[in-house]
């Protein structure tokens, strides 16, 4: 009997040595996944067995996957087309039929961690073959990890793209990387991620490489320029009029909507949606469309030879994402760069491109408007629109530079006075000065009705930073508050404010309030609503006077977005050559931060105006203000505010 129990033991242990070595079944990943895989419940909208002909697309990448002439495989895909179940069924397929290492590459630990526990981890559990193999996560020493998973014949590693020693050491036969651009530039010091990870197939006759990635940036793209090694594929939709295969984009797609108002915000409704033959410019629908023939075409068939595949894939073929809904997407991104880069990337699939679309200096010039004159003959300083008014100043040694911006809903503006008091920003008189024409002036309404400015940043630096925060701090009453400005296009443009000391000639004065502001975010705001040119939501309105002139125009648009890759944080804000004086631009930025930080309530504000003016005002429409009771007997910040 001992002998047997001794004999059986002997045998398992050779059955789990010998398992690495079985040779694969003669099977496809496509045929695999038919076969084995299990969408989860938690990880798919549809789960249950999975069916390739709800992906038709993925059938080609999969395949490619073990077609031993094919090395590396590159896919380029918008998002909710499936491009993880593209990954996910090739390590199945791995771990179940053709056993080696893997090194699985995300952009930073924490994406490898996710996807391990909300991904991988459930493909395991709930595919038969693979749980066989697959040692229980809770069992000890079972070597499955978060970050490793082992299996007879191999191990599943993941990680960051910046972990420079999982890179380095150990040959691997496959290796898989997620979301390539946005990938570390370098692994530490060690140099470029996938380079590293490459080197690790040397020794490997029948490696695999696959790379996938949503796009991003032209010209800044890791996929793209895999992409193009390779035979650059297209999934064509064949036309059921003049039977011709062409690539569904979104200049194929035309569209009828509706905007309405609820709650002083804009909603869209789509009212007709059709898509336009490239080739003969019949009309067809979306579901029609999704239902025709649809092919991979290369452009670089000749990459084969190099044993190298590609594919770009955007979302106007996914079974999961309407062409309604990549439309309204699009209908809310209009006027912010950062949306729109978000569109063309994960539901156009398409590089972003930095066209440089900016308006110049003469066509902000051509489009300035007359605010026309009140009854006594002077110019109107406040347009029908204005809400609210906030201040950014700007301290130079020998001035103060100021810009007065006016709020109304939907992130429209109006630009009210930009000013220049000369003097030092160490001098009382040059405040006194700022008093009279800024911080205590009222502006006017064509009907006479007067504002004051709100809210009003000043720049603290430069040489002058303790003596503007001791100026500010006597004008807290004022609503004037000095700001520091910090670069970084991913630093909030606003924050809470800060207690700074104050300290003159060694001596402490007390201390501050403080806002801190992400200057490179303004910059980008205020870029985004240049762009807009139907006078509305987010445009900017100019006056037609010597103040906002050319060299005003000049300033405002002084510098443009640049992409360095040697740099830690890559995109920067840089002056354009010939366009040195920028004070414009920061003045703009500051007053746009303070309508920011500002606590309103334009809806309440708007209602209070048409009251004085006689206009009907709902019974419900002017709330008072609630009293904040402060037992403490000090000031808190939110005392120097009123409500508008």
């Amino acid at each position: 009997m001992t002998s047997r129990l001794a004999a059986r033991r002997l045998n398992s242990a050779i059955a789990k040595a010998l398992a690495g070595l079985k040779p694969p079944d003669d099977l496809t990943v496509t045929q695999w996944a038919e076969r084995n895989r299990r969408l989860s419940s938690e990880a798919s909208a549809e789960p249950g067995p999975w069916r390739t002909n709800r992906t038709p697309y993925l059938r080609g990448p999969m395949d490619a996957f073990t077609d031993p002439k094919v090395r590396r495989i590159v896919m380029v895909a918008a998002s909710q087309v499936g491009k993880s179940e593209f990954e996910l069924n090739a390590i199945g397929y791995i771990i179940d039929e053709d056993p080696g290492s893997i090194l699985f590459i995300h952009p930073t630990t924490i994406d490898a961690k996710e996807f391990s526990k909300l991904r991988v981890a459930p493909m395991i559990r709930d595919c038969p073959t693979l749980r066989k193999k697959v040692a229980a996560p809770k069992s000890r020493d079972s070597g499955n990890t978060v970050l490793q998973k082992t299996y007879p014949g191999g191990i599943l590693t993941l990680c960051g793209s910046t972990e420079a020693h999982a890179l380095a050491s150990k040959p691997i036969r496959y290796v898989i990387g997620d979301e390539r651009d946005r990938w570390a530039v370098s692994a530490g010091n060690e140099g470029d991620p996938w380079e590293l990870a490459m080197a690790r197939q040397t020794t490997f006759y029948n490696a695999k490489a696959v790379e996938v990635s949503t796009p991003t940036v032209k010209g800044a793209s890791a996929i793209e320029s895999s992409y193009r090694e390779g035979t650059m594929e297209r999934w064509k939709s064949q036309c059921p009029h003049c039977g011709e295969y062409h690539e569904i984009q979104w200049g194929n797609i035309r569209y009828e909507h509706e905007e309405n108002e609820v709650n002083k915000q804009k909603t869209f409704k789509i009212t007709k949606i059709w898509y336009v033959c490239p080739g003969c410019a019949a009309v067809s629908d979306e579901a029609t469309m999704k239902r025709q023939p649809a092919r991979w075409e290369p452009d670089n068939p000749a990459a084969y030879a190099n044993g190298i595949r590609s594919f770009w894939l955007n979302a106007f073929v996914s079974q999961w994402a309407s062409w309604e809904s990549i439309i309204l997407k699009y209908l809310n991104a209009i006027g912010s760069t950062r949306k729109m880069q978000v569109v063309y990337n994960t539901c156009f699939g398409q590089l972003w491109e930095d066209r440089g679309e900016l308006e110049d200096e003469d066509s902000l010039m051509e489009r300035r408007e007359d605010y026309g004159v009140c009854e006594d003959g002077r110019p109107i300083e406040l347009p029908d629109g204005v809400l609210v008014l906030t201040a950014g100043v700007d301290t130079q040694d020998n001035r103060m530079e100021y810009e007065v911006v006016g709020h109304g809903h939907f992130g429209e503006t109006w630009g009210i006075e930009k000013g220049i008091v000369m003097g030092s920003p160490g001098d009382a008189e040059t405040w006194i000065k700022l008093d009279e024409v800024l911080f205590d002036r009222y502006f006017r309404f064509r009907d006479g009705l007067r504002l004051r400015v709100s809210l009003s940043f000043v720049d603290e630096g430069g040489h002058f930073t303790q003596d503007v925060r001791l100026r500010c701090r006597e004008r807290i009453r004022k609503k004037v508050f000095c700001i520091k400005g910090f670069d970084g296009m991913d630093r909030p443009y606003t924050a809470p404010p800060k207690q700074m000391k104050i300290v003159v000639d060694e001596r402490y004065l007390g201390t501050c309030w403080q806002y801190q502001i992400g200057v490179d975010s303004g910059k980008q705001l205020i870029m985004d609503r240049l762009s807009v040119k139907t006078p509305g939501s987010k445009y900017c309105h100019f006056p037609r006077r010597d103040d906002y002139g050319s060299a005003y125009f000049a300033g405002l648009l002084s510098e443009h977005l640049v992409h360095d890759p040697a740099r830690k944080k890559p995109w920067i804000w840089k002056k354009i050559p010939g366009h040195e004086r920028n004070e414009a631009l920061d003045c703009r930025n500051y007053a746009m931060a303070a309508f920011k930080v500002l606590p309103k309530n334009l809806d309440e504000i708007d209602r209070k105006l048409k009251a004085a003016r006689g206009q009907a005002v709902p019974a419900d429409a002017a709330p008072q203000k609630p009293v904040s009771v402060n037992r403490s007997g000090t000031k808190k910040l939110s005392d120097f505010y009123d409500d508008w």
